[in-house]
């Protein structure tokens, strides 16, 4: 039985896409890794600022990157693109809110370097009560005998699970 502590950001940001890719995911069906849009996503990831320390392991949780702004921690969540902005804003306010469980405060912003963009995410009673939900939500799906029934979604077309699906 899959258990609160397995949800990971990846899953988190999965959620609000497919529910058929967190199932898929969380039983170790891996996508196509030579996927052109997984690969870019890495290239960016590992290009992008620099100056900045990243990929921070804390428990379940991957940071992208983590600096000091003026004496506050700010965390960050470095995408492609900002098209699936609702889905990395939740993946980022669940990174807060596991944070926040370890007493730890910290501020959090979207990257989209692509698109010279950043976007602001704070934890809010809101906010935090929808993270709860989808947690509870993804450990439904995840716990399911087997993978939700597949919907053509405009995301399938770039998504690196496409062949599996569709085959």
């Amino acid at each position: 039985m899959y258990g609160y502590d397995e949800v990971t950001g990846s899953l988190m940001q999965s959620y609000n896409i497919c529910k058929r890719q967190v199932w898929l995911m969380a039983h170790q069906i891996i996508p196509d890794q030579e996927h052109p849009y997984i690969e870019m996503g890495r290239l960016i990831d590992d290009i992008s600022y620099d100056r900045d320390r990243k990929k921070i392991n804390f428990e379940n949780v991957v940071i992208d990157l983590v600096r000091n702004d003026n004496g506050s921690l700010l965390v960050g969540e470095v995408k492609k693109s900002s098209k699936a902005l609702n889905s990395a804003r939740l993946q980022l306010l669940f990174y807060l809110y596991k944070l926040k469980q370890s007493g730890v405060d910290a501020k959090g912003q979207l990257f989209f370097p692509e698109e010279r963009k950043r976007v602001d995410v704070c934890l809010t009673s809101e906010s935090e009560a929808e993270v709860v939900s989808a947690i509870k939500e993804i450990i439904d799906i995840v716990n399911m005998d087997k993978a939700p029934a597949f919907e053509k979604i405009p995301y399938c077309k770039n998504c690196g699970y496409k062949e599996f699906c569709l085959s």
